[in-house]
């Protein structure tokens, strides 16, 4: 059953309006916009659609293909506290757009996903094209800006995630076949498009069947330890710190890391160890996606996939499995977790000619490591895409 046929089941009646948002993944990057690193970014041909129709009488009524619970709340009577279920990212992306936009409609409709959950930012994905719809029923037009905002607002302040802006700012502003370079400090950007000699290549992402909330995960705490270590190296080097929640990593010289790094903890040193490496290795995949140099840019994606594990010490047994098969594997240039780490799903560059065989030699060696995953498991061919229209 598909959203459009859901939604007639409910209403007796065709939807209105139509909004979508893509998914994205983050080649090389990942772990640091919370704390203003850089990041690379693709958007994928796979996301998030809504089916909607206006509501006059001010009431959200949002169905989910993925989730059997429906939600329903007024635009202006939003619960002030999250109620522990996957419409809090609709409740808070409703209050933190009628904190500045008058709502006088809400909507109804149905929320379909081409993915399986966890890793490609769906939660920003469904942010992003509930927002879509409740803006056009209420005419509202938004600022690329206005929109990555609101829907930061609504993971940050309402459900609790300390993620930053790198979902949003991919799926919004990303070009097919081109690579997203974006400044998390500034929000500077530059769409790169890909070289006429680089090597052809695709998408693959392997779901590991298993499906992760990042506010119940450890996601949270690495931050945290993240922040902690620059902070504490701030009043190492004599800089200038206020309160905890506004020291981040990028206002650290890396020399002031190197020369303190020893008198951090271990958890705070490693997670600050990851942080400069993931931004010079930005730095790096982006001259060799520049020179179409495909090889160096997937050689720089697995190193961020191993720091990870090493540094960042995200990823569940079933992803590490996923990225060490991919990297013994002819044929992929690179890859890594996708999203948060802890579970969900891998992403990799490959070689297209390489495609069947790639898909055959990790199935089989995940699927003999798990096989009571086998019915969960999943493997989806992939491309660039075009971010949102706003």
């Amino acid at each position: 059953m598909n959203a459009e046929e859901r939604f007639f089941e409910v209403y007796k009646r065709y939807p209105e309006g139509e909004s979508f948002c893509p998914y994205r993944i983050c080649p090389i990057g990942a772990h640091s916009d919370h704390q203003y690193g850089k990041i690379t970014g693709l958007a994928l041909d796979k996301g998030i659609r809504i089916v909607y129709s206006i509501k006059k009488n001010g009431v959200i009524e949002m169905n989910s293909l993925q989730f059997d619970k429906r939600a329903q709340f007024h635009v202006r009577s939003v619960p002030e506290e999250k109620c522990e279920d996957w419409a809090d990212y609709l409740r808070g992306a409703t209050i933190a757009l009628g904190r500045k936009y008058d709502l006088d409609y809400g909507i109804c409709g149905v929320i379909e996903g081409s993915l399986p959950i966890g890793g490609l930012s769906s939660s920003a994905s469904v942010v992003i094209a509930f927002l879509q719809a409740l803006c056009a029923v209420n005419r509202i037009h938004l600022t690329a800006q206005e929109l990555i905002q609101f829907s930061l607002l609504a993971e940050n302040e309402y459900v609790g995630v300390q993620c930053g802006k790198l979902d949003q700012s991919c799926e919004i502003y990303a070009k097919k076949d081109h690579l997203l370079y974006l400044d998390t400090l500034d929000d500077s950007y530059e769409l790169i498009p890909t070289a006429p000699n680089m090597k052809p290549y695709e998408i693959l992402v392997f779901f590991s069947g298993i499906e992760r909330t990042l506010a119940g995960s450890k996601f949270n705490m690495r931050v945290d330890e993240c922040r902690a270590a620059a902070y504490a190296l701030s009043a190492y080097g004599g800089l200038q710190y206020g309160k905890f929640k506004e020291a981040y990593m990028r206002a650290v010289p890396r020399e002031l890391f190197e020369t303190y790094r020893y008198r951090l903890p271990d958890n705070w040193r490693k997670r600050a160890q990851h942080w400069f490496e993931e931004y010079e290795r930005v730095e790096m995949g982006v001259a060799a996606w520049r020179r179409g140099d495909m090889d160096v840019f997937g050689k720089l994606s697995f190193e961020s996939g191993n720091s990870s594990i090493v540094n960042w010490e995200t990823g569940s047994d079933e992803l590490k499995t996923l990225y060490m098969l991919l990297s013994q594997t002819d044929g992929v240039y690179g890859g890594r977790f996708s999203g948060a780490g802890f579970k969900g799903c891998c992403m990799a560059l490959v070689d297209p000619a390489f495609e069947e065989k790639i898909v055959e030699k990790v199935t089989a060696g995940y699927l003999a490591q798990f096989p009571d995953l086998k019915d969960k498991y999943s493997v989806h061919i992939c491309h660039s895409a075009d971010g949102v229209k706003v």
